[in-house]
């Protein structure tokens, strides 16, 4: 007996201390934090720049613009593996390279892209106050690298800090989606002492969420096959457990007061102004990927964002129309699904450019119940109902059609005549829808006047990711789409479909947004000088534009009587006939590899890992621009006035002459003073086809009405060839930012 106490003992003690062990791994004591990396302490080679400001010049003076003035190009919308999905991105269940701190972000901005500024833009709903403080540090540092001590002397390259403010509801009532925060200073009194989130919980209990608690996080670690390939898990569970030990602020406490290592949080975009507000600190709202269907319910729009706001023109003043996730620029009429006054919910039919996923779910059921040899009626009968759950069930629709391939689903849910658009398309959400509306809830009518940029939204710490259509897998965010689940765990087909359960998961179709990643696009300023303080008057003044990735050069001007011009981005009252002037040029094509100055700078390995041996190249020739596409807008003045009316695009086309130095091209619009209404004006710069990065999505073989009659999906994973870039011809592209024309008195504002 004495012997089996004893033997129990040395059990009980052995379970202990491994259960302590365990508790200890899930916990991350076997992980390491991560720093912010080691940056390059070098500033670009002032040939390279010099090159490009004598390239820009002649470029504008052939086209007659403003030479006072250079264009320079940034991201505004950088993610590194300080944020969650980054670093999910990174490991090796999802077939990634491992971190990519805010060192590499620095790095790559400044040898592999060439820009001339970029942000830092981690989801601060798991940002820890560590965290916080190294991207402080690792802004400032990058900052410093190229800054000269004489003020008459521009630094090689401008690091902005920011944030973003990632919301995403259930419902179109209470989904605002994300926003980006920048902030103009560094310095730690003139920036708030924590970033924002949107919700109080780091990981909310939400449906669909993964669910990463500790005994997860050790299984995960326990699965992996040896040491080696364990550290990153092991890094994982620190990484989180450092997240759970940041606890909510207080609530009902004015933000200056709050402690410094709290979690803050806005649930709502008017609570996140007035949080800035109350620092009064420079910052910039910028808002992206409204029509993008992996997040956003079905339904939304921007009609309840502008309700609520008080002062849409200064706290958003830009909107990012283009990423690496996709186009939001343009408005369709369809409906994603409709809703009835009561609340009601059913599936559209399908139009000429829109097949609605509902439908294309009941087109799957009833193909399978007629294979199963059921009667026409009865089948007929079960694609209603397959219809009507796909309706009710909202983003995670596809989980109503039990055993569906990506193939199955051709291309439901896609804006086939849109130009690279959002995965799953919410044209609510569009650019131009938010130009259109007007609020007149109010005293007095509100607009929206956003002025046009484009960033990246890369998720590796890549800014300015779309200088080469090269390298998918790393230069674009096509891993996100590994977050669904594996292939093997889909359901076995059935003839009928399944109502969603009211606890069920909120899953979108991750699989499929593969096809829907392309490299970043850039935000274009026209600015005085590559300061800070100039690059910020520009964003500010919204003298600013958008392009697909390409460094096209592009000028929007309104001519007025007394012979000025009023740049992009201007709002004027007149009552005159307006004339504008476009003046645009194409980007200058790439050389393979990089410039011998850069390769002499990092160490080839970090050449690789960072630029996959290729970097912002450009050589003496410029791209021919194909023609400059006019949009017109004449926003509502009176609520029911149809928006898809409203909206002429394009509204005019004019080619642009076959010159390598750009083009000039001037039109008026005599409806104008008829019309005796506000009216916003912007121009597209199209390029000459080019091959791009997933340029033809899902890349569908159609019929003779355009219709999808299979798909070629480019997927994530081994289906699809490491080394296939997936390269289809699309017309590279610049947006403009609008110039805002308001019918009254001869004022400017």
């Amino acid at each position: 007996m004495p012997r089996l106490k004893t033997l129990v003992s040395i059990l009980f003690a052995a379970f202990l201390v491994l259960a302590l062990a365990a508790w200890a791994i899930a916990r991350g004591c076997l992980g390491v934090a991560q720093d912010i990396g080691e940056m390059t302490f070098q500033a670009r080679p002032a040939a390279l720049d010099l090159s490009r400001i004598q390239s820009l010049a002649h470029a504008t003076r052939s086209v007659g613009a403003d030479v006072e003035k250079q264009i320079l190009f940034g991201d505004l919308h950088v993610h590194t593996t300080y944020s969650f999905d980054a670093f999910m991105l990174g490991l090796p269940m999802y077939q990634g390279e491992g971190v990519h701190p805010p060192a590499d972000a620095c790095d790559f901005a400044r040898f592999c892209s060439g820009l001339d500024f970029w942000s830092i833009n981690d989801h601060a709903e798991g940002l820890t106050p560590d965290q916080w403080t190294m991207t402080k540090d690792a802004i400032r540092q990058c900052n410093l690298v190229g800054a000269s001590r004489d003020p008459t002397v521009d630094q090689d390259m401008v690091s902005f800090l920011g944030w973003e403010w990632t919301q995403i509801g259930q419902t179109p009532s209470d989904h605002y989606g994300h926003k980006n925060v920048i902030l103009r200073d560094l310095e730690d009194d003139r920036v708030p002492r924590r970033p924002i989130a949107s919700r109080r919980e780091l990981f909310p209990p939400a449906s669909g969420s993964v669910p990463f608690g500790p005994w997860l996080r050790l299984l995960l670690i326990a699965a992996a096959p040896g040491a080696d390939s364990r550290q990153p898990y092991n890094d994982l569970a620190r990484f989180l457990q450092d997240r759970d030990s940041v606890s909510p602020c207080p609530e009902g406490v004015a933000t200056r007061n709050l402690p410094a290592g709290c979690l803050e949080s806005a649930t709502t975009p008017t609570e996140l102004f007035e949080r800035l507000d109350d620092w009064a600190f420079p910052y910039l709202v910028i808002p992206h990927g409204n029509t993008w269907g992996i997040y956003t319910p079905p339904g939304s729009s921007w009609d309840r964002q502008l309700a609520d706001h008080k002062r849409p023109g200064r706290r958003e003043p830009l909107i990012e129309v283009f990423s690496g996730h996709g186009n939001i620029e343009e408005y369709r009429s369809w409906q994603v699904r409709n809703v009835a006054a009561d609340g009601s919910i059913s599936c559209p039919t399908p139009t000429a450019n829109y097949l609605p996923e509902c439908w294309r779910a009941g087109e799957i059921i009833e193909a399978r119940c007629l294979n199963a040899n059921e009667s026409s009626e009865e089948c007929a009968r079960r694609a209603s109902e397959a219809r009507q759950n796909h309706a009710e069930a909202g983003l995670p629709g596809h989980l109503t059609v039990p055993g569906t391939e990506t193939t199955d689903w051709l291309d439901a849910g896609q804006c086939r005549d849109c130009y690279q658009p959002a995965y799953n398309y919410r044209p609510g959400g569009s650019a131009q829808y938010a130009l259109a509306i007007t609020d007149f809830s109010g005293d007095k009518p509100k607009r929206f006047r956003f002025g046009f940029i484009a960033s990246s939204d890369v998720h590796t710490a890549r800014p300015g990711t779309g200088y080469k259509e090269s390298n998918r897998l790393q230069m674009t965010d096509t891993g996100l789409s590994r977050f669904g689940p594996p292939p093997i765990a889909k359901a076995a087909p059935q003839p009928r479909s399944l109502p969603r359960p009211s606890d069920g998961p909120n899953t979108p179709d991750f699989e499929r947004s593969a096809s829907f990643f392309g490299a970043g696009g850039l935000v274009a300023v026209h600015a005085a000088r590559r300061t800070r303080e100039a690059i910020w008057d520009s964003l500010e003044r919204r003298e600013v534009y958008g392009t697909s990735g390409e460094r096209i050069l592009l000028w929007f001007d309104l001519i007025e009587t007394d012979g000025a011009d009023r740049p992009m981005g201007s709002q004027v009252a007149t009552m005159t006939t307006p004339r504008f002037r476009a003046r645009v040029a194409g980007a200058l094509e790439q050389t393979p590899g990089c410039p011998q100055e850069v390769a002499q700078m990092l160490e080839p390995d970090r050449l690789q890992r960072l630029c996959g041996g290729e970097c912002y190249s450009p050589g003496d020739q410029r791209r021919r621009i194909d023609r400059i596409e006019v949009v017109r807008i004449r926003p509502q003045i009176t609520p029911d006035e149809d928006v898809a009316t409203l909206i002429d695009d394009p509204w005019k086309v004019l080619p642009c002459p076959d010159a390598s130095e750009g083009c000039v091209v001037e039109f008026d619009d005599p409806d104008y003073i008829s019309g005796a209404r506000d009216t916003t004006y912007y121009v597209r710069a199209i390029q000459e086809a080019t091959p791009t990065i997933n340029g033809d999505s899902l890349r569908c073989d159609r019929g003779p009405d355009g219709a999808c009659r299979s798909t070629a999906p480019c997927y994530a994973d081994d289906r699809t060839p490491a080394g296939d870039d997936c390269l289809a011809l699309a017309n590279e592209r610049a947006w403009s930012s609008p110039i805002f024309l308001s019918y009254g008195n001869e004022r400017r504002r």
